[in-house]
């Protein structure tokens, strides 16, 4: 990871200028691993970011260790959840070591983030259990809104990084397909694929609209479906030759 991973900590407040987004997606997908997944597993996650799964997994699975190379980070979500059950490891990705195998590995909105995802998809391979799960989460470069930008002339290349990406630290942008195949480099093999939000106009239209949480769920619901086109992507992986 960046060693100034502190700097970026002004995007991970309700200020951010996409904090509407990332409300809907940050609440919808720790509930959706949790349908997925038994209480009774335990869980790696990489990241804290903006708290909202480190707290619910915490409340939830049998063990959860989070790993976060951001001091500034971790103080902020120790300072807003101080009852979590969290285990918290101050350490960068590609240092981290431990003796334990996990049932689950979650990288939400990671990869986009880090110099080399190879490095940290291959790493981790080896704290996952015998036929362990690995959930990744990425941003989709492809999805509807930006595909409706692009057909009206308002977005040249749909895989640019935008303003918002910049200011939350991103050094890449995915589509489905090199999603799929960033898994499968790494010794993977996508076992589930679904979409996280399908968002069809801009954050500030959808703002305007003033859009009840029934619709914003369903947006979520149905987006599953649809990670092709959704805001963002969820996949699920196992080591490929497990």
């Amino acid at each position: 990871m960046s060693n100034n991973l502190d700097t970026y900590i002004a995007a991970y407040g309700d200020n951010f200028t996409f904090a509407f987004d990332n409300n809907i997606m940050l609440n919808w997908y720790p509930q959706r691993i949790m349908t997925l997944c038994d209480a009774s597993a335990s869980l790696l996650e990489l990241g804290i970011g903006h708290g909202f799964s480190t707290n619910r997994f915490s409340q939830y699975f049998s063990r959860h260790v989070v790993i976060d190379g951001s001091a500034s980070v971790i103080q902020q979500f120790q300072t807003q959840y101080p009852t979590s059950k969290a285990e918290i490891v101050e350490r960068y990705f590609e240092h981290f070591t431990s003796d334990s195998k996990f049932d689950l590995i979650v990288m939400g909105f990671i990869l986009e983030h880090v110099e080399d995802p190879q490095v940290v998809l291959q790493r981790f391979k080896q704290f996952l259990a015998p036929g362990g799960r690995c959930f990744v989460l990425v941003p989709n470069g492809e999805s509807l809104h930006r595909r409706f930008g692009h057909a009206a002339g308002l977005l040249d290349n749909m895989m640019n990084l935008g303003q918002g990406d910049l200011e939350l630290g991103h050094q890449r942008a995915y589509s489905c397909a090199s999603l799929t195949q960033e898994l499968n480099d790494a010794g993977y093999k996508v076992v589930r694929k679904e979409g996280l939000f399908l968002k069809p106009f801009t954050t500030g239209q959808l703002q305007q609209l003033e859009l009840n949480e029934d619709i914003t769920r369903a947006m979520c619901t149905v987006g599953i479906d649809y990670p092709e086109l959704s805001c963002a992507m969820m996949f699920e992986a196992q080591v490929a030759d497990a």
